[in-house]
């Protein structure tokens, strides 16, 4: 009996990678990212590990190009079981200094991207009354920073838009499950493509491995939670950061911020 298929975006490495690997025993998998080398490395290794279906999709998404014959596959396909919407980047700087194609892009990729694909799936999903979605968000999400203003603006969106479906799926007893994952920082190559120190972002307790952030992810999704946000450090910090007045929450997160203006020094 073939298995159900499981679609992750950004699975070339870090927490995407991670969903791959903790996934593959009871699912076949669609991977899809920009490096087709470190793709087919990844399917490889979890074919001979555990003789699951592995197919690979190279693909920049946050091109309308290059997305639509994914929207299409994940529309049509009878298998679908479920999405996981992890591909994302952050960049450097303030608002204005950054390149704009930059920021466009990663609007493109983090809302359109996620909204296309999540489209495609629930009307996939919805009339069989069986599947799962997860949004990879942020815990930047619940806050403003400085220098990461498109980053944090697209994630919160990512929150709220997940938040929605959830409503709307939950109004009409729908079995469907949606989460929005966020996590705070993370050892991955994330940071690692903004060239950033570590060090300067936060003490070592702050951070997480792609494995804990996983573990936990899959463990909610099977409680059917909206939120999950691995970590009691950053669950605190979502709890108490979205509960102060505005003019307090801005204060704090202006006199947190500056420093990442430029974190590499």
């Amino acid at each position: 009996m073939a298995r159900t298929l499981a679609v992750i975006t950004g699975a070339s490495s870090g927490i995407g990678a991670t969903f791959a690997r903790k996934l593959a025993p009871d699912y076949d998998l669609l991977l899809v990212a920009r490096r087709k080398d470190r793709l087919a490395e990844l399917a490889g290794v979890l074919t001979a590990a555990y003789q699951t279906k592995v197919e690979v999709c190279a693909a920049d998404l946050s091109s309308a190009a290059e997305i639509a014959p994914l929207v299409e596959r994940i529309a049509s396909e009878p298998r679908l079981g479920m999405l996981v919407n992890n591909a994302g980047f952050g960049t450097l700087g303030r608002f204005w200094e950054a390149p704009l194609a930059s920021q466009e892009q990663m609007h493109q990729l983090h809302v359109m991207g996620t909204m296309r694909l999540t489209h495609a799936a629930l009307g996939n999903m919805v009339p069989r009354d069986s599947g799962a979605i997860i949004n990879v968000a942020s815990v930047a999400g619940f806050v403003r920073s400085q220098g990461s203003v498109s980053y944090c603006a697209t994630k919160s969106w990512m929150n709220i838009f997940t938040e929605g479906l959830y409503l709307e799926l939950r109004g009409m007893g729908s079995r469907v499950t949606v989460q929005a994952l966020c996590p705070g920082f993370t050892y991955s190559e994330f940071h690692d493509a903004m060239a950033i120190n570590r060090d300067r972002l936060a003490a070592k307790a702050f951070w997480l491995s792609a494995e804990q952030v996983v573990d936990a992810s899959l463990a909610g999704l099977r409680k059917r939670q909206l939120y999950l946000i691995p970590g009691w450090r950053y669950k605190v910090l979502a709890a108490v950061i979205s509960k102060l007045p505005t003019k307090l929450r801005v204060a704090v997160e202006s006199a947190r911020g500056k420093a990442r203006v430029n974190p590499k020094q």
